[in-house]
């Protein structure tokens, strides 16, 4: 443990002064649901201005369409919100990402729309910790980097895209380009309540699949029908019957049918994959298309698979133990103790990783019970994460990082 210096010591008190508690009730006040484009319009907004203090170009950035599957088996191209990208000194000889998402679960109908107080120093509200308060510490760390003078040789980028929660799919490609050479990356996912980070984490696919069969008299002539419903069911039991300790698999939902009276002729199942390596994802991949074939030649019905893997496997290789071993003797030096623990919750981190770069993807507030309408805020935490990405930022703008300490 390191005697924090005077420069660390006035640089966490302005970290810790900044007025987190009031962003995060502000902004999650603003429905920011995946699908709702006029409240994530609002909350880009909103973040526009708050992180406009910060120097460098800050843009709103139009991500592209992305094909989807509807319930009736059409492709159909699927808007979404736009994403934040600042970008800071980035001549400067050491680089960095910060990320994080402006998105939550609950959309516009959705009943949980405003924060409570559970009890002092625990707010309840949507997105509270997954993830305006995480937003709201990134920039209360940044700001007090600034203010104070101490950015050193840092550059650095901040994406804060409008759909993680659905997979990032408009904004991939803006998070790859945004990753390339940087020395390392942080993403403000939620701690779990005690402060453990996530370590390695398994990967997702999602898929649609379509099946079109033909229609036919439930009475009269059912034998000259092909049930899509029932094709789509039996695919289900086998891709589940199919995974295993290594992939876990979960068939969520089965699109069509119709009268009780007609034999249906289309249905789309959706189904998730979380690979816990490369080859479980190699795994999955041959499961899908074996059982698609058996499925397609037992029911005679016609299947396509729409979808991929978009979460790749984030495993903790050397790379990461490094940066995770930094963080932790940061914390040390705060009196945090910090440690991690693998989970098959996915998050930009996996993609991130997956670039090369080493990420600490849980450097948000303290918080549980996320995606639901019990999720809460450890609000304490605000100002005690803010330091630690503070003396973080700060070490690695030093050169602390390289040196494997402090500046």
């Amino acid at each position: 443990m390191e005697v924090l210096s005077s420069t660390e010591l006035a640089l966490l008190e302005a970290a810790a002064d900044a007025p987190m508690l009031t962003q995060v009730e502000s902004w999650s006040a603003i429905n920011s649901g995946s699908r709702h484009l006029a409240g994530l319009k609002a909350m880009a907004g909103v973040l526009a201005d708050a992180f406009s203090v910060l120097p460098g170009v800050l843009t709103l950035v139009d991500g592209p369409p992305v094909e989807s599957v509807t319930p009736d088996g059409a492709i159909a191209m699927i808007g979404y919100g736009q994403h934040l990208h600042l970008r800071v000194r980035p001549g400067a000889p050491v680089q960095i990402l910060l990320t994080g998402h402006m998105d939550t679960v609950f959309p516009a109908d959705h009943a949980f729309q405003r924060s409570r107080w559970i009890e002092p120093g625990i707010l309840n509200g949507p997105g509270v910790a997954d993830m305006k308060g995480g937003l709201a510490l990134m920039l209360s760390a940044l700001m007090a980097l600034e203010r104070k003078g101490a950015t050193g040789s840092l550059g650095y980028e901040v994406v804060i895209n409008s759909d993680e929660e659905v997979g990032s799919p408009s904004s991939a490609a803006l998070l790859r380009q945004a990753a390339a050479g940087k020395r390392a990356a942080f993403t403000y996912e939620p701690a779990l309540p005690d402060g453990t980070l996530a370590g390695a984490r398994a990967g997702s696919g999602n898929f649609s699949i379509i099946f079109k069969g033909k229609s036919a008299h439930a009475g009269r002539n059912p034998q000259d029908g092909r049930n899509a419903l029932l094709a789509a069911a039996d695919l289900a039991l086998r891709l589940k019957a199919g995974s295993g300790a290594g992939l876990s698999c979960n068939p969520a939902r089965i699109d069509g049918g119709g009268p009780n009276n007609v034999v249906p002729d289309h249905a789309v199942l959706r189904v998730n994959f979380r690979p816990k390596t490369d080859a479980d994802e190699q795994a999955a991949r041959a499961l899908i298309e074996r059982a698609m074939a058996q499925v397609a030649r037992d029911h005679d019905v016609s299947i396509h698979s729409h979808g991929g893997f978009g979460r790749p496997p984030k495993p903790m290789d050397a790379k990461a133990e490094r940066l995770f071993g930094f963080v932790r003797r940061c914390g040390a030096d705060l009196g945090l103790p910090i440690a991690w623990r693998n989970t098959g919750g996915v998050c930009d981190g996996n993609n991130i990783a997956a670039c090369g770069v080493p990420v600490v993807d849980t450097m948000g507030a303290r918080g549980g019970d996320i995606h639901s309408d019990a999720e809460y805020l450890i609000v304490d935490s605000l100002a005690e994460r803010a330091r630690l990405s503070a003396l973080v930022l700060l070490r690695i703008a030093g050169g602390g990082f390289d040196r494997g300490g402090r500046a």
